[in-house]
């Protein structure tokens, strides 16, 4: 079941428009082999059991989702909500198509969650609450929705010296572009990934028990070229996309070029890997 309001409450998002929302969709099977311990591990820090209900905050076409509603059976309930009705939609037809009758889709700002007090076993959110403009008022909200001694789950990126894959086209374009990078405090990619700066968080907003937990995640190409088309084709909505259009037609190909060419340094008879890093924090009410 999905609940939507009008298409101004996307205005904002990077995600809001259908095509960029069918361009993440479409690199679902890549982020399912990059991430996926890294989400199973959300889910058991989450303690999901049969029959909770669960709170997936920013969403997405539903990935995560679809795991949460799986491990909590037909007993169970999730909420999946996000600032895009695009996003959303991708995410109904994909737990319709997996039969799954237990989730409801919501369009809500993850900074505004209107729902009621201790009304969910967990809450989760899946590379979502770097990007928000008050992470810590976010996670206020969250804490105020789950039960007492509920779980509350987020999974970050971690610095950029550690997401090289990442980090390259986004200097590089920073720097074609003369584009300032991000001060401490602002969101974007790597924002929470600091030392201590995602537990300070958590902290803040009144969670206990707070523990971070670095994973190892790896993204496996036959050749730079595959990534770099990966990068274009799945990835730049999430982290390049902005940036790039503010770049000239000439100066978007020499960044394309020289992307491909710093990529080249992890180039290996089986082809390419990337290494990067993810951080899960886990705070109970």
């Amino acid at each position: 079941m999905s609940t939507r309001s009008p298409d101004s409450n996307e205005k904002g998002s990077i995600f809001a428009s259908r095509e960029v929302a069918e361009q993440w969709h479409r690199g679902k099977v890549y982020r399912a082999e990059i991430s996926g311990a890294a989400n199973e591990m959300m889910l058991d820090l989450a303690d999901l059991r049969a029959g909770d209900r669960v709170l997936d905050v920013a969403a997405g076409t539903g990935d995560q989702t679809l795991m949460a509603a799986q491990r909590v059976g037909p007993t169970g309930y999730v909420l999946a909500i996000d600032l895009s009705a695009s996003m959303l939609k991708i995410a109904d037809e994909a737990l319709r198509n997996a039969g799954l009758t237990n989730v409801e889709t919501r369009v809500l700002d993850a900074e505004k969650i209107d729902l009621d007090p201790d009304s969910f076993d967990a809450v989760i959110c899946r590379m979502g609450l770097m990007l928000f403009s008050n992470p810590v008022k976010a996670l206020i909200g969250m804490r105020r929705v789950v039960k007492p001694t509920g779980k509350v789950v987020a999974v970050v990126l971690s610095i950029e010296e550690k997401n090289q894959y990442l980090a390259i086209p986004l200097a590089i374009v920073r720097r074609l572009g003369r584009i300032p990078s991000p001060t401490q405090g602002d969101r974007g990619t790597f924002a929470l990934g600091g030392p201590g700066v995602l537990e300070d968080a958590y902290r803040r907003a009144g969670f206990l028990d707070v523990a971070v937990h670095a994973v190892s995640i790896r993204r496996r190409f036959q050749s730079v070229a595959e990534a770099v088309r990966a990068m274009k084709d799945f990835f730049s909505p999430f982290f390049l996309q902005e940036l790039m259009a503010k770049l000239g037609d000439a100066e978007r190909e020499l960044a394309w070029a020289e992307i491909e060419w710093q990529l080249g340094q992890f180039k290996s008879p089986d082809g390419l890997e990337v290494p990067g890093e993810a951080l899960i924090a886990v705070g109970t009410k």
